[in-house]
């Protein structure tokens, strides 16, 4: 077998990332074959309307809507999926798989739900699925997860892995924005979706966390076994006294190795404003990873966009063409010695491990609450916590309203167990002295 000089691409999603990354492939095609070891063709772009007007101007023999141009081509060996949702992009990638392409994907929401599935069937037809998009945008985090880090145990991920809502936060504690002018504000730039649950929700972060998390441990973390709360409830006075205790509020993603278990989960947290990720301001992404071998170390950058997600995307095509030609030079060598072609790509490779249960968690809190002004409130209140095993670290009354005769109070507890906190809540809810739980927000570092 020859090996071949040109390899065929097939492009399925020609929006704002598909845009980018034709046109990295077309202005850029001597430098990427050079990379390669051999052309990249871009043979196919499948898009919903023809007719649609795009910010890339293509060749209208590219253009198709008929997915069985790129899917059946013999000569297409790596198919981008750029298309994003679950289907049919799922099934795409499947018929790709099955068909012998490579496929290289930023689909998070398919990975996350589908990485063992999709991994032990590229394995099976001796291809490979290459996902580095998925997450962080161009930062590069999973090959170091796959590859250069692989010699050590990693015990924590610690993560800030969505811009929009990130860039939110960053508004409301800078410039004291309300909740909903950081987000119309996040819309008008184009940072947020005219629908931003996705990302306010958490639900985008906590599909990009059960990748990092599989890629991590090395076995199957599910969108399921994640835990997750989104920042609507995060209010300007939680900023106002967060600066006061020394912390900013950022969305986290969390996922650590306890014992044999895993705790996954994506939150507000209150971090220490010393930490590196207390710095990570507006759209910007960070990972901060700890490894055994390593000690902890920081991937940062933007996060989305077409340039950004362009450059991972491209970046796995050059991989999975040398990948092809290194097979191809393979079975050639195996056929001369009669022996069977080897797959090129590996699957997780641990076996499942627990999920440990949120209400298992232990961490610190933040509570802010508005109470009756008046003397033994704060003990029944220290009761109830100190019947749960919650010890109190710092209580401070903040502002008090005469007429109403109420005072809003800011605790901050020792670390506790997440059951046992919200056991609390509940019996202070219900304490006649108490007006409202204002707020709960955990508390990291």
């Amino acid at each position: 077998m020859e090996e071949k000089e040109s390899i065929g691409v097939g492009l399925m999603g020609l929006g704002v990332v598909g845009g980018g990354v034709a046109k990295v492939l077309l202005e850029r095609s001597d430098a990427l074959a050079r990379q390669a070891g051999c052309n990249l063709r871009l043979k196919k772009v499948l898009v919903r309307d023809a007719d649609k007007p795009r910010s890339v101007t293509l060749d209208s023999s590219l253009i198709t809507c008929d997915p069985q141009q790129i899917l059946s081509d013999p000569d297409i060996g790596i198919v981008i999926e750029v298309m994003g949702g679950e289907q049919p992009a799922l099934d795409y990638a499947k018929q790709a798989l099955l068909g012998g392409k490579y496929v290289v994907t930023a689909n998070k929401e398919v990975m996350a739900k589908y990485m063992a599935e999709l991994l032990e069937m590229a394995a099976q037809e001796g291809v490979g699925i290459l996902y580095e998009a998925s997450v962080g945008g161009g930062i590069p985090l999973l090959l170091p997860l796959q590859e250069g880090l692989l010699a050590n145990e990693i015990r924590a991920i610690y993560a800030i892995i969505n811009g929009t809502t990130n860039y939110i936060l960053t508004k409301m504690s800078s410039e004291g924005l309300s909740f909903g002018d950081a987000l119309r504000e996040a819309q008008q730039l184009g940072y947020a979706e005219a629908d931003p649950s996705n990302d306010v929700e958490g639900t985008d972060a906590l599909y990009k966390l059960a990748i990092l998390a599989s890629s991590a441990f090395h076995t199957t973390v599910r969108p399921d076994d994640i835990y997750c709360q989104g920042i609507t409830s995060i209010g300007e006075r939680d900023f106002r006294y967060a600066k006061e205790l020394g912390y900013e509020i950022k969305l986290l993603a969390i996922a650590k190795k306890v014992g044999g278990s895993i705790e996954v989960r994506v939150h507000p947290a209150f971090v220490p404003t010393d930490y590196l990720l207390a710095k990570v301001d507006g759209v910007y992404n960070a990972v901060q990873i700890e490894g055994d071998l390593v000690g902890k170390v920081l991937f940062y950058g933007e996060g989305a966009g077409s340039s950004p997600t362009s450059s991972a995307i491209v970046a796995n095509v050059i991989a999975a063409a040398k990948a092809i030609k290194r097979s191809e030079a393979m079975v050639t060598a195996r056929r001369a010695v009669g022996a069977p072609a080897a797959s090129v790509v590996g699957r997780l490779s641990n076996p499942a491990m627990t999920i440990k249960p949120m209400a298992e968690v232990e961490t610190r809190y933040y509570l802010r609450m508005s109470i009756a002004d008046r003397p033994g409130v704060l003990a029944q209140i220290s009761g109830i916590l100190g019947d749960r095993s919650i010890s109190i670290a710092s209580a401070i009354q903040k502002e008090a309203d005469a007429v109403a005769q109420t005072a809003e109070i800011v605790l901050m507890t020792h670390p506790a167990r997440e059951e046992f906190m919200q056991q609390a809540l509940r019996d202070m809810e219900r304490l006649p002295v108490v007006k409202e739980i204002s707020n709960f927000i955990r508390v990291e570092g």
